[in-house]
């Protein structure tokens, strides 16, 4: 009675796991397009922030898959969450997976938790891509989403999930996809991935409804996302939306202010720019109504001898300013007197008289406003401009 017991469990236990099939880990060469230039550029910015993969380990994932990728279903969906991987942009991202079916290959449950919801890295993501190791058993991917309620239940932000499987099915799955919808409601987008053969159709039904019960996922095939162009698509799709191009930012003269802004474009390589771009020396370089030069400036003078000394060819004229303050000739003679100054200064410190000519302008071109003191001393200011 006993050896008819134990025969009759072994043989329940069989059928209920199915053959376990070994997967292999050796993916088709994948070369992913690259989503982080458009990102970088404002072209495409982050909807998602967390994913949650569930991946059928089903017995009928070890059947051979009749579509391009070679080897089970099985190795078909690692195949594809590699390319997945390898596509996702660097951008900030929680990531969790969990395999569903039974027997051997899940420990004798109905799914296993292969990584726990955690910050997303591709090489962590791999590992838990390869742990993937077999599949056995029924699909209770009705139980699979359940028990994905609690492994999700803390995500941060947007979270999407991801359903890799043939959809085959020992009971419906929808009910279980609604109610994890309706648990985050906005918050969750399903998508699903039909990984199935030719008479595995009603599968893809099913997979079809899962999608359908959140209004922000879709579904789709294997088929489509396996070229580096489909899983681009695919990826984009999943966690990116249209965004607003980040504005240019060359700064040809680099001089640290971009080009839109520059009103000085051909500030020589080294020189110290004001925010306008323009290779000149502000706000303290002169007290109100003087035209000395004081040691604070000792590194902005130390500069413009630098920058001549490097270009050789380079011949400047030195132009005062003046804020509004006082009677418009009287500025005048100021800022033509300040100009003479730091001419001297760069003589005295060895570039020649030639290569150097002044002109004052008085209060007449601010480059900010007379109505402050931040203003004005700004505007108390020398520049250079190149002349040949």
């Amino acid at each position: 009675m006993n050896k008819k017991l134990t025969l009759t469990t072994a043989i329940t236990l069989t059928l209920l796991s199915g053959c376990a099939t070994q997967s292999s880990n050796n993916f088709q060469a994948f070369q992913a397009q690259d989503l982080n230039a458009l990102v970088k550029s404002g072209q495409l910015v982050q909807k998602t922030d967390s994913f949650f993969v569930i991946n059928d380990s089903s017995s009928s994932m070890s059947h051979t898959y009749q579509g391009d990728i070679a080897g089970t279903k099985l190795d078909a969906e690692k195949d594809l969450l590699n390319k997945f991987n390898k596509t996702i942009p660097a951008i900030n991202l929680n990531s969790g997976l969990r395999s569903f079916g039974f027997g051997p290959c899940l420990s004798w449950s109905s799914s296993v938790l292969n990584q726990p919801l955690q910050q997303y890295s591709q090489a962590g993501f791999n590992n838990a891509i390869t742990s993937l190791s077999c599949s056995s058993g029924g699909t209770p991917l009705a139980d699979a989403l359940n028990t994905t309620a609690q492994d999700i239940s803390a995500a941060p932000g947007n979270i999407a999930l991801i359903v890799f499987s043939d959809g085959k099915d020992d009971s419906s799955p929808v009910p279980a996809a609604e109610a994890l919808k309706n648990q985050h409601s906005d918050k969750l987008c399903i998508y699903t991935v039909w990984v199935g053969n030719e008479n595995d159709s009603i599968g893809q039904a099913n997979l079809n409804q899962i999608a359908s019960a959140s209004s922000c996922g879709f579904a789709t095939t294997a088929a489509n996302i396996s070229t580096p162009a489909g899983m681009n698509e695919f990826v984009k799709n999943v966690f990116l939306k249209p965004g607003t191009p980040i504005a240019p930012t060359l700064d040809d003269d680099k001089d640290g202010v971009i080009n839109p802004k520059d009103k000085c474009p051909d500030s020589p390589k080294g020189a110290i720019v004001d925010k306008d771009g323009c290779w000149a020396f502000h706000g303290v370089l002169f007290d109100f109504d003087s035209d000395k030069i004081k040691s604070t400036n000792d590194p902005l003078i130390a500069n413009a001898v630098q920058v001549l000394k490097q270009n050789p060819q380079l011949a400047i004229e030195i132009q005062g300013h003046t804020d509004s303050y006082g009677k418009d000739a009287y500025n005048q003679k100021l800022s033509e007197r300040r100009a003479v100054a730091v001419k001297n200064e760069l003589v005295r410190q060895g570039i020649a008289s030639s290569r150097l000519s002044t002109v004052g302008f008085g209060e007449s071109t601010p480059v900010d406003s007379n109505e402050t003191d931040a203003g004005r001393a700004y505007n108390r200011r020398v520049a250079y401009k190149i002349v040949k």
